[in-house]
């Protein structure tokens, strides 16, 4: 019997590829989870159950969680990566962990085949494809669902034929949570107006009134919160996710362009990311200069993009997170930030890095380090090729 490997889920489409494949096709079944920082151990281990019932081989749970961090995460920290200027890439990340860590296993197991459950609407198929493409060429890829045009209730029908029990109800809200953030869609991402209703949001409002919280961050990772330390980043956002999301912060629909040309709508929440970009970028206004600003502003643009688009091994991502990483030298200190239901602010920041120091001189105020005729001999020069321009210019005339 021929090895596939399937990025299983437990959902509709992943569970048809595992019936068709067994059954109809007559391959030996590998499904692998990797686990972004969306499961429970409970969920976890009632897809290995379900896993098992539907047929598979054998079956793996991979913790991706900390290398999700690093491999990713981080570096989106570090750009305060903003797609459109609203969304974190809570999702496209996420996929592109799990491409690498389900193509890892298949060449591991020396599979003949990887298998993925996309449709053909989506940009989750490029990137899977793409990655195994890159990865392990030459393995084939196989995509049940996309392939066969199925419809869900087809779906539903096949494997109610085969005796699969399973909740076939569909919900009205599309859900899908990782360490970095959780999309949510339904009929009012749809279209082209609609805001989601208050019970779609995973996360309910709890908290009233408001409070405020540090965050402690070192070269640009967040390290610790309310002066409380974590073994890793990623456990730190995961706590700061239990203080904010209770306030409903980090909601939004983001618009976007897919990778396969087509515009779309969806629905996020992502209390912690939102607060950790936004606090992380008031530190660095503080300790970065307006150069650092401007050129890592550019690359993170550049970069957030082509990582959506699924290109995390190209050999220029590599070359941007090394400039990424450098810039971060002196982004260490606390950042306090005010909760509240549905918003937060960023009081201010304390850091040994601070250039606003007043021993240099007071914004609109007052200067220690030079002289008015020193400003006016430099405003002189600073204007002076322009100067030259506008003279030739009109002596042209």
């Amino acid at each position: 019997m021929q090895k596939v490997v399937l990025g299983f889920s437990g959902g509709l489409d992943t569970s048809y590829c595992v019936k068709y494949l067994t059954e109809e096709k007559g391959y030996e079944v590998h499904s692998v989870i990797v686990n972004t920082g969306g499961f429970s151990e409970a969920e976890l281990q009632h897809i290995e159950q379900h896993a098992y019932k539907l047929g598979v081989k054998t079956h793996t749970t991979v913790n991706a969680v900390n290398s999700y961090y690093e491999s990713i995460i981080k570096y989106l920290v570090f750009g305060n990566v903003l797609k459109n200027n609203t969304y974190p890439l809570s999702v496209s990340a996420e996929r592109l962990s799990q491409a690498l860590h389900i193509a890892e296993h298949a060449k591991k197991l020396n599979a003949v085949a990887v298998v993925h459950g996309s449709t053909g609407a989506g940009n989750d198929q490029v990137r899977f494809d793409m990655i195994f493409n890159i990865m392990i060429p030459g393995v084939e890829i196989i995509t049940p669902i996309r392939d066969l045009r199925l419809s869900r209730e087809e779906e539903i029908e096949y494997l109610k034929s085969k005796g699969v029990e399973m909740n076939f109800t569909k919900a009205a809200y599309s859900i899908n949570k990782g360490l970095w953030g959780t999309s949510v869609g339904g009929r009012e991402t749809l279209q082209s107006k609609g805001m989601l209703p208050e019970e779609a949001w995973p996360t309910q409002v709890t908290k009233t009134g408001s409070e405020e919280v540090k965050l402690g961050f070192v070269k640009g990772e967040l390290r610790t919160v309310n002066d409380q330390s974590f073994d890793h980043p990623a456990q730190a956002i995961q706590y700061l996710q239990t203080i904010a999301g209770p306030y409903g912060v980090g909601r939004d629909i983001h618009v976007g362009d897919t990778i396969i040309g087509i515009k779309g709508r969806v629905g996020f929440e992502a209390a912690a990311p939102m607060v950790i970009l936004k606090a992380h970028h008031a530190l660095e206004k503080h300790v970065l200069t307006k150069w650092q600003l401007s050129w890592k502003d550019q690359l993170a643009q550049f970069y957030g993009n082509w990582l959506h688009e699924g290109q995390i091994l190209d050999p220029v991502m590599r070359d941007i997170e090394a400039y990424l990483e450098n810039s971060q030298a002196n982004v260490t200190g606390d950042v306090f930030v005010q909760l509240h239901p549905y918003h937060f602010q960023i009081i201010g920041i304390e850091s040994k890095y601070d250039l606003m120091s007043s021993k240099f001189g007071k914004y609109g105020e007052m200067n220690n380090g030079w002289t008015g005729e020193d400003v006016r001999g430099f405003s002189k020069i600073f204007g002076n090729q322009t100067s030259i321009y506008h003279n030739v210019k009109e002596s042209n005339q």
